[in-house]
């Protein structure tokens, strides 16, 4: 396993749509587990390919019941098939430095995907644990999740990363 590069926003690769994944072989299995470390060093509780500058439809998402023993899931072309409630609630990204704010997301989805081996997943995600699936997901169309922020919030942000870089020059 090997701890990646996570891009940041405005990196160009982050506004690429990945790719659907066809080839379920070991390569696919080692990006799974490479992703998995990444995330958990970063610290975060969910990653897209993408975020490490590979354009396939793969993304990761934190499943732990407790700090002793990381565990993960793999979601291979995840599809968001239905979504109910709408609940206001804070993210953060690890592609978007020093910002988080309230994102207005569905409370309850249902999703479709594929794990490592190709076989479906189907599967209702709730809370928190959907607002981190639609978040990975959104990564893999290339949005980020200031994007669904007002314009002003939006701008704002821009600035703030402008002063950011510019003092890590």
């Amino acid at each position: 396993m090997a701890i990646k590069k996570i891009f940041t926003y405005p990196e160009p690769v982050l506004r690429q749509e990945a790719r659907p994944i066809t080839v379920f072989d070991e390569a696919l299995k080692q990006l799974a587990a490479d992703m998995g470390e990444t995330m958990y060093d970063a610290p975060g509780v969910g990653l897209a390919a993408n975020q490490i500058g590979v354009l396939k439809q793969i993304v990761v998402v934190d499943i732990s019941k407790d700090e002793e023993k990381k565990e993960f899931i793999a979601l291979v072309n995840p599809l968001i098939s239905k979504g109910e409630g709408c609940v206001a609630g804070e993210e953060g990204c690890l592609s978007v430095l020093e910002y988080e704010a309230k994102v207005e997301r569905f409370q309850k989805i249902h999703v479709e995907a594929l794990d490592l081996d190709g076989k479906p997943l189907s599967f209702d995600a709730e809370d928190r644990f959907a607002r981190i699936i639609q978040h990975e997901v959104d990564h893999l169309r290339g949005t980020l999740f200031i994007d669904h922020l007002s314009t002003l919030k939006r701008n704002l942000y821009k600035r703030k990363l402008k002063k950011i870089l510019k003092a890590r020059q």
